[in-house]
């Protein structure tokens, strides 16, 4: 089987397997936690037994064969990420993202809502704000994880070591707040979509001017 086709079926599956798992925080971000907010108590009660579960097995599993699949795809000859530096910044930055976002999948936000859902000891409200803050800090660095998927292949960048050091300073900076901080604007739905997708533009333009 050629190299090409054991690639094409790698990227296949990274896709799919990224699909389910930024469906599923895209889900928990922007519908779940809202209809928590106004459900009933028996309705809220019901879901976090029944449905929240499941859910988040999705969510956790699609996290970890999406990122196993582009382990695979970084280590591969035509993806070109050891290759020409300049348009292999744009996936390393990409790929630092979701990475991050993979450990607070199952490093913070599982471990934190197996407390919220009382599979597990714990402060529920305490582990509620961790797991929250997490969750909003993965769909805040989506849009740049997806840049770096897409861009290293279908946009020209040159970017140089200091476009991406600084990504990189931005990413983790984000991180530490997502894992010590506060919410701020990505309290509200509609702020974590303006300040993702502001987000991207600031690490293309860090990259591409740098």
């Amino acid at each position: 089987m050629s190299m090409y086709i054991i690639e094409f079926i790698f990227r296949w599956a990274h896709v799919l397997f990224g699909i389910t798992w930024i469906g599923m925080l895209y889900y928990f971000n922007f519908v779940q936690t809202e209809y928590f907010k106004e459900a009933e108590a028996g309705a809220k009660a019901d879901a976090m037994k029944k449905l929240a579960p499941r859910a988040l097995w999705w969510f956790r599993w699609g996290a970890m064969f999406t990122l196993l699949t582009g382990l695979v795809l970084l280590m591969s000859p035509t993806v070109g990420a050891f290759n020409n530096f300049g348009g292999s910044a744009v996936i390393w930055v990409g790929s630092l993202a979701g990475i991050l976002m993979f450990l607070n999948v199952w490093l913070v936000i599982w471990p934190k809502q197996k407390i919220v859902l009382g599979l597990a000891e714990g402060d529920g409200p305490a582990a509620a704000a961790k797991a929250g803050l997490a969750s909003r800090t993965n769909t805040l660095l989506s849009g740049p994880m997806l840049f770096g998927m897409l861009g290293s292949k279908h946009l020209p960048i040159e970017a140089s070591t200091t476009g991406l050091i600084a990504c990189a300073v931005l990413i983790l900076a984000l991180e530490a707040n997502g894992l010590f901080g506060k919410l701020g604007p990505m309290a509200k739905v509609v702020g974590v979509i303006h300040m993702s997708i502001l987000l991207t533009g600031v690490v293309w333009a860090l990259l591409a001017f740098l």
